[in-house]
């Protein structure tokens, strides 16, 4: 086993130098969402611009690897999964080039099973693997260093707990932070339609994009309202960056309270998201004066920790997820470059495999829309449910009723679960036994479309994301190790999906999170290739199982915060 691990290495090292002949590529636009977001924050804060003549060697090193690199990966197709064949065989004939015919480690099983272990298919997006930006040297990110989250190196704390302890408002900086010369601190007014449309006008144009420029997220001002304006939410963390001369908005950054439970300790914290500059200004720096001012203003609200996400890598990430994606309109996804027809497959047989029934199957069961009446019900099934989890939001009624029932939209109910709303961004499900009128499961998912940006025939893609979800099979004794709950997930995850196909969605999204591993193999959620890493601001705690376990916790089951 030490020999073939051995020759797994070498031929890893190999790979590293393969110079393929590429093929066009267009990857799948996997939600890199958070405040880490289109501009690498942190880098040389103080000192925009500054370099040296030996950085700059260093840098056309780097460029010179990622371009080798960049030939292998050219030749993969849009969303493969599997290693193709052409790099296999160009990887074994530059191993046997090297050792010979013949020699240990150069039959095809190997070779695969090396470039499985350099998970090249994660490199696909950048988030991994060899030159990625997902896999940048941590000890460059100088804004980080400086700022109160986990070092490399440090490994997992003793105890959980603040890294710096919280202070007086009169201690925190009263004067926002400088910005370059041309531009000025505003506060978004999101009750007003005007500023709203700002917002959603720069987050559409210049927020995440796959990194072929393929899909873009087309945001909403119905979905910004839903996200941005919960119960008990601040204006003042609402922050933008205008041009001086022209009032045009280029950058922005957003909080909104949250409270959270990690091993027992809960404490209220923001929950940062959609750090935005405009693609034309990102050598300005902005990215990291946006972060530090959400954070003065939070300290100035008295909240002293913070939760983010990001694709990127920066100190610390306390989990990771990996996306998955069930295909709905097979055709369009394969026409767009979402997804492709496997070998030994055809479209035809491909779309009748993801067919989905036209009826939930707990229709017959007390399935149907959540209401206001239903909320206490609600909130304590999802509290229990939660508790199973390593870290959990905890939320007040108001705070839940908002999250399941305020994006609903306008108008009435679709009729046999097909259509949807005007303006609906949520959408809420409780399975109610008629006898006793108990709210046995509820089920939640979203609405966030992307721009197609490289197709002459559609401009749109339909994505659905699951959201909160919670079963009271969950507290039968033995559930999970006899298969009920799994199976109980899986009628009311594929009861989803039929609702999300009769909403016009084209692909139903969902992350190594919560309880998900236990049905989406079943249901044919495909892995995906981006990673979306959990970040904690000023806390302190061991790893959460994501997309791994970690510390005996099952994967998945770390992480309960659904960031939208």
């Amino acid at each position: 086993m030490a020999a073939e691990e051995a020759k797994i290495e070498e031929i890893i090292d190999t790979t590293q130098d393969v110079e393929a002949n590429g093929v066009d590529h267009e990857s799948e636009s996997d939600g890199d969402d958070g405040i880490v977001g289109n501009e690498e924050a942190g880098d040389d804060v103080d000192t925009p611009g500054a370099g040296s003549s030996t950085s700059a060697s260093q840098s056309k090193k780097k460029r010179k690897k990622r371009s080798k690199a960049a030939k292998v990966l050219n030749a993969l197709k849009p969303g493969q999964k599997e290693i193709p064949q052409a790099i296999v065989d160009k990887v074994m004939d530059k191993v046997r080039e090297e050792h010979g015919e013949g020699a240990p480690g150069t039959d095809e099983e190997t070779v695969r099973k090396a470039l499985e272990q350099l998970k090249i298919m994660d490199v696909i997006q950048g988030k991994a693997g060899i030159a990625g930006r997902g896999k940048k040297d941590l000890g460059t990110h100088k804004f980080w260093a400086t700022q109160p989250v986990p070092q490399p190196g440090e490994g997992p704390p003793e105890e959980d707990g603040y890294i710096e302890p919280p202070v007086p408002r009169e201690e925190v900086r009263q004067e926002p932070y400088p910005l370059p010369k041309d531009f000025e601190w505003v506060i978004l007014d999101l009750d007003d339609s005007n500023q709203i449309k700002e917002v959603y006008d720069l987050l559409s144009l210049h927020y995440v994009e796959d990194d072929h420029a393929t899909f873009r997220f087309r945001y909403t001002a119905e979905f910004l309202e839903w996200a941005l304006k919960p119960p008990g939410y601040h204006k003042e963390w609402h922050i933008g960056v205008r041009v001086k001369s022209n009032k045009k908005l280029i950058g922005f950054i957003s909080g909104v309270p949250i409270t959270i439970r990690v091993r027992g300790h809960t404490f209220h914290a923001s929950e940062i998201n959609y750090l935005c500059v405009h693609k034309k200004l990102r050598s300005k720096r902005l990215a990291p004066v946006l972060i530090k001012e959400v954070t003065r203003q939070c300290h100035l609200k008295g909240i002293f920790h913070a939760t983010y996400t990001g694709g990127v890598v920066v100190p610390t990430p306390v989990s990771t997820c990996r996306y998955f994606h069930r295909p709905i309109n097979v055709s369009k996804l394969v026409e767009i470059g979402f997804t492709y027809v496997p070998r030994n497959m055809t479209l035809a047989r491909m779309t009748r495999l993801q067919k989905l029934p036209s009826t939930p199957h707990l229709a017959n069961s007390g399935l149907r829309e959540m209401q206001e009446k239903d909320i206490p019900q609600v909130a304590a099934l999802h509290t229990r449910y939660m508790e199973r989890f390593t870290m959990m939001p905890v939320m007040s009624l108001e705070e839940l009723k908002h999250q399941f029932l305020s994006g609903l939209g306008v108008g009435e109910a679709p009729k046999e679960w097909k259509g949807r709303r005007e303006k609906q961004v949520v959408w809420a499900y409780v399975v109610e036994t008629p006898e006793t009128h108990k709210i046995t499961d509820f089920v939640t998912f979203y609405s966030l479309p992307s721009t197609i940006m490289q197709s002459t025939k559609y401009d749109l893609l339909e994505a659905a994301y699951l959201f909160y979800y919670a079963s009271d099979v969950a507290f039968q004794e033995g559930s999970e190790e006899n298969g009920t709950l799994k199976k109980r997930l899986q009628e009311l995850i594929t009861d989803a999906l039929i609702i999300a196909s009769g909403a016009g969605f084209d692909v139903f999204n969902a992350l190594s999170l919560m309880d998900n591993y236990q049905f989406m193999p079943d249901l044919k959620f495909g892995q995906g290739d981006g990673l979306l890493n959990y970040y904690l601001y000023n806390w302190r705690t061991a790893p959460l199982a994501g997309v791994n376990e970690a510390g005996g916790v099952p994967a998945g089951k770390g992480v309960g915060v659904v960031m939208l």
